[in-house]
């Protein structure tokens, strides 16, 4: 048996019996409804209906393998990351075969697990117990998963935390909801700068037609050619188990280090690249990384230099430029491309989402005269509003780690719900 270390530490001090989690619940393995709603699972979020353009791996066409879920049953997915996705479904609905669907015991109460289970020791917990599989897989066996002990509060006691947790959650998640909205309005406001800079100021009118039903205009002195005559595009190195513990270790980038303009370097993996090799993926300042698969598929931002000696993945394409056309119009291309739905709409769906290198180098773009010059002038609109995405990030972040901590406060006693005066946790 193994204790959730502080969690089961504080319990014991606060007289709580401590249980297995099996104890606490039993899976539920139940099959061929395939005509309820699809259920995914994550840590943000918790347990949501899933639809079809999600950005997750699509659904099997048979549904009839799919694990019947009932409201209050807890859904975990020990396989991948982040670690922690893990809730509680409110309704009745399927979800995938491969994650686990837990039936609360009669002395559990299910809102309460949810709260357990993805507190911060629980999520440390799992771990600290799971299996790494590179390159970015992640293995919580159920065996170590059930011997897992946690103090238990009387039944009574789960009910009064789960009562003050949803308040105080559904308060947080009220101002998060507020944040995200004002920050989709500031992204709204930059994808119009982007599109009207991509058009020649003509979206609304003027120049000579497209074509193309997103960017339907541009002006009559600028033309449409492919990405292939004007940027060198190439996919990064495959990733296996011998390459991962090879000799010549070095840092490269895969598609979790690349977001919409900015590349981290906090989380850097590493692989075996020959010196053959490195000649043909190092990157260098001014390249530009496009993610080519997956939920953030297209999503690119400028390699500057972050460090000095970086390579990059399968999972992401490198693209140079071999004109006077500047990568961060490509970059903006993309941008304003993916929220208008082109690589949902031409892409391979079948199972992710995907942006081959060759369908980005046939994608016809806006060429102009000037494109240093845009851009030039594109950076500055854009950076007016940097201080505020960065602001409305960060209170978003602070946000969900309040949440964190106040879920991880109240299922180990630190917070005496009891002795709560109902007032609201201050923001």
């Amino acid at each position: 048996m193994r204790l959730a270390g502080a969690v089961a530490a504080h319990g014991n001090r606060l007289g709580r019996q401590v249980v297995p989690i099996l104890a606490l619940v039993t899976q539920r393995k139940e099959f061929g409804c395939s005509d309820l709603p699809l259920l995914g699972v994550s840590l943000d979020t918790g347990v949501r209906k899933r639809w079809a353009d999600d950005g997750r791996p699509a659904a099997s066409l048979d549904l009839s393998g799919y694990k019947v879920v009932h409201e209050g049953d807890i859904i975990m997915n020990a396989l991948g990351k982040p670690h922690g996705s893990i809730g509680r479904s409110a309704s009745l609905g399927i979800t995938s075969p491969a994650y686990w669907v837990l039936a609360a015991a009669p002395i559990a109460d299910s809102r309460y697990l949810h709260y357990l289970l993805r507190s911060r020791h629980m999520i440390n917990e799992y771990q600290r117990l799971g299996k790494n599989q590179p390159p970015n897989q992640f293995d919580l066996a159920w065996s170590d998963f059930r011997s897992i002990e946690v103090p238990l509060p009387t039944l009574g006691e789960q009910r009064r935390i789960s009562d003050f947790l949803d308040d105080q959650i559904a308060h947080i998640d009220e101002i998060i909801t507020a944040r995200e909205r004002q920050a989709a309005a500031v992204e709204q406001a930059d994808l119009a700068s982007i599109a009207d800079v991509l058009t020649g100021g003509c979206r609304n009118g003027g120049g000579v037609e497209t074509g193309l039903a997103w960017l339907p205009r541009i002006p009559e002195a600028w033309s449409l050619g492919p990405v292939f005559a004007f940027y060198d595009v190439r996919l990064g190195k495959m990733l296996n188990p011998d390459r991962a513990a090879g000799a010549h270790q070095r840092p490269y980038l895969r598609n979790a280090n690349v977001h919409w303009f900015e590349i981290s370097t906090e989380d850097m993996a590493h692989m075996s690249f020959e010196p053959e090799e490195r000649v043909r993926y190092r990157l260098t300042p001014g390249d530009l990384m496009v993610c080519e698969g997956g939920a953030g598929v297209a999503e690119s931002a400028l390699w500057r230099g972050e460090i000095g000696e970086c390579y990059y993945q399968k999972s992401l394409h490198r693209v140079r430029p071999r004109s006077y056309l500047p990568s961060e119009w490509l970059m903006y291309w993309l941008r304003v491309a993916k929220a208008s739905g082109v690589f949902e709409s031409e892409g391979n769906l079948a199972t992710i989402p995907h942006l081959t290198g060759e369908q980005l180098r046939e994608y016809r773009i806006p060429v102009p005269p000037r494109g240093e010059a845009l851009i030039a002038d594109l950076r500055r609109d854009l950076e007016s509003n940097t201080h505020l995405r960065t602001l409305q990030a960060a209170s978003i972040r602070h946000l969900r780690e309040l949440k964190q901590s106040l879920v991880t406060a109240a299922v180990t006693g630190e917070i005496d719900v009891a002795a709560a005066d109902g007032s609201r946790v201050a923001v």
